[in-house]
């Protein structure tokens, strides 16, 4: 009979106890690090709205009228948006403003 003390490795049994707790972890951490993706996407798109409301509004006190409701004009001007009007993150589509309003849609 061989001696189980000059054995090394892991048993099966160990090795399915651990893939199970891992497979526990990941369950319950992965659904919370989407739903944190969603909520930081969001808030960056609120933050640019925000971000573009005040520079159209900035556009308007310095320039007399407003920027075009797709924006092509406030984007290319280096001195509003230096690196472009900011995408979307949560659909990837460009912002566009509301003609009535003039506010971010």
């Amino acid at each position: 009979m061989k001696s189980r003390k000059n054995r090394s490795g892991f048993s099966l049994l160990e090795f399915l106890a651990v893939v199970t707790i891992l497979g526990i972890i990941a369950a319950i951490i992965i659904p919370r690090v989407i739903v944190s993706n969603d909520t930081a996407k969001q808030r960056v798109r609120d933050h640019h709205k925000a971000t573009i409301n005040a520079t159209v509004e900035r556009w308007y006190i310095d320039k007399g009228t407003w920027p075009k409701n797709n924006l092509s004009d406030i984007g290319v001007d280096k001195s509003y948006f230096p690196d472009g009007v900011p995408l979307n993150p949560v659909d990837n589509k460009e912002y566009s403003l509301n003609a009535t309003t003039h506010r971010v849609n």
